[in-house]
């Protein structure tokens, strides 16, 4: 029994020496120290009976059995352990395959991923990849985010270490996690989770001791300092700013005293020196206001940013003032290429009207001949080709318009072109009736003219309608349709190219010679003014009445202008020649009984 406690020293030896074997070993000597103890117990109580060299005979006995038991526990832990080193082997192998492949796996998804980083107060401490524990990447670094806000927001101080926690390690400040290091994590990093949590301690100790250098008393009284500073610069640039205004407006109005004139167009004053000075003035304090409201985009911001407790909403205020100021800049930046191709095409058609206009108006002075195409067609032809031209203008600009491909822009132009189809039918008759009368040419500016019971000149001719002078001095204005749907006499054509022939008929009696009565016709014709020599007047016998019979004196002349007059000139000849002559005129006519009567001559002409 003395050798009792040297086997428990071998036995925990062994112990301390296979800490690393699997629990199989450790059970089996579980098992010999409790067989030990129980063989000790049953042995102790025979003790006082024997002899000493039976004790010593079966303490030998003993230890030889003990000793071939520690052999073959030597023998299993040997077995066990080549077990344990081929178990350890294969799970190395399992574990580096695994690695391997997470390792692709996070190489493959490097491209795509690029990471979320960690913003505190505007600086970037460090990227998280990886998920943890249901929270994404944006989550953590959010989290991570508000705890240090919080922290430094706070005045009492801690120290930063980390706390290993099996799989993860925690980075802590006081009894606050502030951030949770996994072997993802490391993966990600390229490096060791021990390693990684080492980097990020001093980065967050830094951070930490910035933010509450930020937030401490002193610092609190230097931000109201610039605070009242910023208000008290902004009060003076007010000052300032109506300062200057005032005198520039004093400038205006002696300005306007001295050496303003006024805007005149064709002797049309359109603004007088007190108009321009009102419009001057009014400028000025709009430029006034705008000078104030920059002046306020940016101390507003400023005030806002001094504080730490207001520096978001700081951030918000300045973007939403220079998000629309980048959107535009960005917009017409973007626009350049697009104007410039609207410029190309503007200028081409710009050239190639002048150009057409050149040639239309060399063809309407008839310098430029060009066979079966008349003058007056030159400018109404030109002015279709421009409207043409200028249709084919907007449908190539159309494309690179701002806002083209916008659902308002083009719901406004699908609107427009509804309203012009359903209220411009007459209005579309009246301009395609207009072209027609155009190349028909029944007449020209100037032209008199016959449409239905109106009798004029032509004064105006539009795409809508037609203007007409009457020999009364009344203006009719007649739509083109109409007049496409009506009958059209040209005296002036006529009266230019063959000579417009005028005609009265004046009916005598039977008894006077018909030879005579044609002579003094033609007589009053010759004498009439306006009435032409060549060709000469002819008189036509249109009627014999069972009274009288109808002579008809036709005369030509040019001038259809005074058509009236002329006319009016004829019958006063025809009763001067007549008269005296001693013709009477039977018009319309007279039951005449020579039965003393008087005659119907006028006594002037009977007594010469």
């Amino acid at each position: 029994m003395k050798q009792l406690p040297v086997y428990f020293l071998i036995l925990i030896g062994i112990l301390f020496s296979s800490i690393q074997i699997e629990a199989q070993l450790i059970e089996k000597a579980e098992e010999f120290i409790r067989a030990a103890f129980n063989e000790a117990r049953s042995d102790s109580l025979p003790d006082k009976d024997l002899s000493i060299e039976e004790r010593y005979r079966h303490d030998s006995v003993r230890l030889q059995e003990m000793t071939r038991q520690l052999q073959e526990m030597q023998m299993n832990e040997v077995l066990l352990r080549t077990e344990l080193a081929n178990v350890r082997s294969q799970t190395q192998t399992a574990d580096s395959l695994k690695l391997a492949e997470q390792l692709r796996y996070i190489d493959s998804l490097r491209l795509i991923t690029p990471g979320v980083p960690v913003l505190v107060d505007g600086d970037t401490l460090f990227t998280l990849y990886a998920d943890r524990g249901g929270y994404s990447a944006a989550d953590r670094a959010e989290m991570l985010n508000d705890v240090l806000v919080k922290i430094g927001r706070s005045l009492k101080r801690d120290t930063v270490y980390t706390l290993e926690n099996g799989d993860y390690i925690d980075i802590m400040y006081g009894n606050k996690v502030l951030v949770t290091v996994t072997d993802k994590d490391a993966l990600w990093q390229g490096t060791s989770r021990q390693e990684l949590a080492e980097q990020y301690k001093p980065i967050l100790a830094n951070k930490i001791d910035s933010l509450q250098n930020q937030h401490s008393i002193w610092q609190i009284i230097k931000r109201a300092i610039v605070f009242i500073l910023v208000l008290v610069a902004q009060y003076l640039l007010f000052k300032l700013t109506n300062y200057l205004f005032r005198k520039l407006r004093r400038r205006i109005i002696r300005f306007k005293q001295q050496r303003l004139k006024p805007v005149i167009i064709r002797d049309y004053e359109l603004l007088n020196t007190r108009q321009l000075g009102r419009i001057l003035i009014f400028f000025s304090n709009i430029f006034r206001y705008l000078i104030l409201l920059v002046q306020l985009t940016f101390s507003v911001p400023i005030l806002f940013a001094i504080f730490p407790q207001t520096e978001k909403l700081a951030l918000t205020i300045f973007l939403y003032i220079i998000n629309p100021i980048k959107m535009v800049a960005r917009s017409v930046v973007e626009y350049i290429p697009n104007l410039f191709i609207i410029l190309v095409i503007w200028y081409c058609i710009k050239y190639i009207i002048k150009g057409l206009q050149y040639i239309a108006s060399e063809v309407e002075n008839e310098k430029l001949k060009i066979s079966g195409f008349y003058p007056d067609w030159a400018q109404p032809t030109f002015n279709i080709i421009r409207f043409l031209l200028y249709a084919f203008m907007i449908a190539m600009i159309y494309p690179y318009l701002p806002g083209a491909d916008s659902g308002v822009f083009q719901g406004i132009s699908v609107f427009v072109g509804l309203i012009i189809s359903l209220g411009s039918s007459t209005v579309i008759g009246n301009i395609i009736a207009g072209l027609v009368i155009t190349y028909m040419r029944p007449f020209k500016i100037g032209d008199r003219i016959k449409l239905n019971d109106t009798t004029g000149n032509v004064m105006e001719k539009t795409p809508f309608v037609t203007r007409l002078r009457t020999p009364k001095n009344e203006v009719v204005t007649i739509p083109n349709s109409f007049i496409m749907s009506s009958h059209t006499v040209n005296y002036s054509a006529s009266a230019r190219q063959f000579g417009l022939i005028i005609h009265t008929t004046v009916t005598i009696g039977y008894d006077a010679p018909w030879r005579q009565i044609h002579q003094l016709l033609i007589n009053a014709a010759r004498i009439t003014p306006g009435v032409l020599e060549h060709p000469k007047p002819f008189v036509l016998e249109t009627e014999l009445q069972d009274y009288y019979p109808c002579y008809q004196i036709n005369a030509y002349i040019k001038d259809v202008d005074h058509l009236a007059q002329i006319y009016s000139d004829l019958h006063q000849n025809i009763q001067d020649i007549f008269n005296e002559a001693g013709v009477e005129i039977m018009s319309p006519h007279y039951f005449a009984e020579r039965d003393g009567n008087a005659s119907t001559i006028p006594a002037d002409y009977l007594k010469q």
